[in-house]
C-alpha cells in the first residue's frame, strides 16, 4: 500500500525541483556580486568578511536600476540638445525611455 505512494513521491520530487523558478532575489544578486568582487580582489579571512559586510550593507543600485538611470540621463541630454519643452518633451522622453 505504501510502496506505490513512496515510488510516486520519489519520482515526483526531482520534477518539482526542476519546476522551481531559478530567478534570484535582489539580495541574492547583491550577495553574488559582492562575492564575485571579493574573489576578484583575492580577499581572505577577516579582510574578506569586512569587505562582504561593507558591500552587502552598502545601498547600491541594482544593474537594472543603473541601466535605467543611464538611459534616463541619455534621453534627458538628447531632449535638452533638441530644446524640447512641455508636452513635446514628455512625449519624446516617454518614447526614448521605452526604446
Amino acid at each position: 500500500m505504501f510502496r506505490p505512494l513512496l515510488i510516486a513521491t520519489c519520482l515526483a520530487l526531482p520534477f518539482a525541483a526542476i519546476a522551481q523558478d531559478k530567478k534570484m532575489t535582489p539580495q541574492q544578486e547583491k550577495m553574488a556580486a559582492c562575492n564575485k568582487d571579493a574573489g576578484a580582489k583575492s580577499l581572505k579571512g577577516d579582510e574578506r568578511k569586512q569587505f562582504m559586510s561593507d558591500c552587502l550593507s552598502a545601498d547600491q543600485p541594482s544593474t537594472a536600476q543603473k541601466a535605467q538611470q543611464e538611459k534616463m540621463t541619455a534621453c534627458n541630454k538628447e531632449a535638452g540638445d533638441k530644446q524640447l519643452k512641455g508636452d513635446e518633451r514628455k512625449k519624446f522622453m516617454s518614447t526614448c525611455l521605452k526604446a
